[in-house]
C-alpha cells in the first residue's frame, strides 16, 4: 500500500516554487495590496473572546511561530524564549514557562503529553503539558524553523542545513537522521512535514518532494518536482513549502507555481489535480478545499472533483495566510494583522476585525466556530463570529 501512495505522490506536483515571495510576499510582491472596502450587507458580528500577549511575539525576526491545540488548551511561544498554555475557551492562563531560548519554531504537540518547540541555536525543547516543566532538550546540527512533529513515540524535527532527524519522544534521544542536499539560495521558512500512515511526507528547498519512513526515517523516495529555471539564482529559486492536508482517507496537497492535488490514501490513486499556484498553503472540510493562491485570492474547490466553487479576489496583494475553515465560514488573516471571514457557500465576505498589530502569517487556528490567531507581535486571542 505504501509504495501506491509512493508512486502518486511524486506525480501529484508538476512544479516548485521559483519567485523570493516565499511566506512573506504575494507572489513576487509586484501585486499592490487592496485597500479593504467596506462589507456590504449582511454581514455577522465578530465577537473577541479573549486576548493575551505572548512575550515578545516573532521579535521581527524571519519566522513564523505557530499556536498549537490540544485537550482544550491552547499551547503559544516566543521569540525570546516564552511558552505558554492557556484555557481556550477563558485565555486563562494554565503555566507559563521562560525557557531564556531564542525560539525559532513550535509549537509542536505529541500524543504523549509533550510541547514542543526548536531554536535558532538548533535544541529542541519538550515541555510536559501538564505543567510546563522540562521533560528534555536535544541539541541537533542547525536552526529549527518548523514547528516539530510527532507521532508513536517519534519527535519529528525539520533543520534548515537539509537535515530530518527523529527524536524518541520519551527520552529526547536520536533513534534516525535523513539529510539532502541544498539548493545554494532557498527561501527562509521551511514548512513542517506531515505524518501520516508511518511517512513523513514535505516539500523540499530544492523542488523535491521527499517521502520518509517514520520508524527509522529511511527514504522511501525523493523525487524531482520542478528543475530550476531562469539566468540568476534569485530567478532560479525553487521551493515547496505548504503543508499537506488530510480528511479522512483523502490528502490534499499544494505548491507554488504547481499543483493542487487529492490522493486517495487507502489504495494510493490519484483523485483529481488542479493547475493552481499556492505558497501559503490550503485547509480542507468535508465538503471544500479552501486556499490562497499566489495573488491572495481565496478559492474553494469541490473536495470530490477539483472544480471550482468560487473565487474571492477582492483581498489580491494582501499576503494572505492559509485559510482555516470554521463551521460555516472559512478565515483568513493579512499583512496588516485583519481576520476576514468569508461564507462557505459563495465567498462572499461577511467580516472582519483587526485582530493584531503586525502581520498575521501563520494559519489559524480553529475549534469548531472559534478562531484562534497569533500575530507577528506576539498578540494571541480567541473569536466567535456569527449572524
Amino acid at each position: 500500500m505504501i509504495r501506491s501512495v509512493l508512486s502518486i505522490l511524486i506525480l501529484i506536483l508538476s512544479s516548485g516554487c521559483s519567485t523570493v515571495g516565499g511566506w512573506f510576499g504575494g507572489s513576487d510582491n509586484s501585486i499592490p495590496p487592496a485597500e479593504l472596502k467596506t462589507i456590504a450587507e449582511p454581514t455577522i458580528s465578530v465577537q473577541q473572546l479573549w486576548q493575551i500577549q505572548v512575550g515578545s511575539g516573532a521579535e521581527d525576526q524571519f519566522i513564523r511561530l505557530t499556536p498549537a491545540l490540544n485537550d482544550g488548551r491552547i499551547y503559544a511561544a516566543s521569540h525570546n524564549g516564552m511558552v505558554m498554555a492557556l484555557d481556550a475557551l477563558s485565555g486563562q492562563r494554565v503555566w507559563e514557562t521562560a525557557t531564556g531560548l531564542p525560539i525559532s519554531g513550535g509549537v509542536g504537540i505529541s500524543d504523549d503529553g509533550l510541547a514542543l518547540v526548536g531554536t535558532r541555536k538548533g535544541e529542541v525543547v519538550a515541555l510536559r503539558q501538564e505543567n510546563g516543566q522540562e521533560a528534555w532538550r536535544a541539541q541537533l546540527s542547525s536552526e529549527v524553523l518548523a514547528s516539530p512533529r510527532a507521532a508513536r513515540g517519534i519527535v519529528v524535527v525539520r533543520t534548515i542545513d537539509g537535515k530530518f532527524t527523529g527524536l524518541d519522544s520519551r527520552s529526547g534521544e536520536q533513534r534516525w537522521t535523513y539529510s539532502h542536499a541544498m539548493p545554494a539560495l532557498s527561501l527562509r521558512g521551511n514548512a513542517p512535514p506531515l505524518i501520516t500512515q508511518d511517512l513523513v511526507i514535505t516539500g523540499l528547498d530544492n523542488g523535491k518532494l521527499l517521502v520518509l519512513a517514520l520508524a527509522k526515517g529511511l527514504p522511501l523516495t525523493e523525487k524531482t518536482i520542478a528543475a530550476p529555471r531562469g539566468r540568476t539564482e534569485i530567478e532560479r529559486l525553487i521551493d515547496i513549502d505548504s503543508e499537506p492536508k488530510t480528511q479522512g482517507d483523502m490528502l490534499y496537497l499544494a505548491a507554488y507555481h504547481g499543483n493542487v492535488a487529492a490522493i486517495n490514501m487507502r489504495d494510493g490513486n490519484l483523485i483529481w489535480s488542479r493547475d493552481l499556484s499556492s505558497h501559503a498553503g490550503l485547509d480542507v472540510d468535508a465538503r471544500q478545499v479552501y486556499l490562497s493562491d499566489d495573488t491572495d485570492a481565496v478559492l474553494a474547490l469541490d473536495r470530490a472533483s477539483g472544480g471550482t466553487l468560487w473565487k474571492q479576489p477582492e483581498m489580491n496583494g494582501r499576503r494572505l495566510s492559509a485559510p482555516a475553515a470554521t463551521t460555516d465560514y472559512v478565515v483568513v488573516g493579512d499583512f496588516e494583522g485583519y481576520l476576514h471571514w468569508l461564507r462557505k457557500e459563495d465567498g462572499r465576505i461577511v467580516g472582519r476585525t483587526r485582530a493584531a498589530s503586525k502581520a498575521i502569517i501563520a494559519p489559524p487556528i480553529v475549534a469548531g466556530d472559534i478562531v484562534f490567531v497569533q500575530g507577528q507581535g506576539g498578540t494571541l486571542a480567541a473569536f466567535r463570529a456569527g449572524g
